[in-house]
């Protein structure tokens, strides 16, 4: 895999919803007051969030902002490339990731 265009990253960031990133990953998660609360994968803590509208999840423990790019190198412990490839396999197969 070479370049990755700006249209292609953009979709990857936006059209995969975070909480099914977060469901796919196998990331622990509950719902609570009327929220998608995850454990984080940097600091291990569920005070956090996802938010629909802006496609992010939030840990206000550590403060740290994740995209399902970034979401999938922290739980994955993967570089961006191999991040970039699991978000694509998931685009082309709803079940699988």
């Amino acid at each position: 895999m070479g370049k990755i265009s700006a249209a292609d990253l953009r979709r990857l960031r936006n059209d995969i919803g975070i909480d099914e990133v977060i469901d796919r990953l196998q990331i622990p998660w509950k719902r609570r007051d009327g929220y998608l609360r995850f454990l984080c994968p940097r600091c291990g803590d569920f005070h956090t969030a996802t938010n629909s509208r802006t496609n992010l999840a939030r840990c206000f423990r550590c403060r740290e902002n994740f995209n399902p790019v970034d979401l999938v190198m922290v739980q994955e412990r993967t570089s961006f490339l191999d991040a970039v490839r699991r978000l694509r396999r998931m685009m082309r197969d709803p079940r699988k990731g």
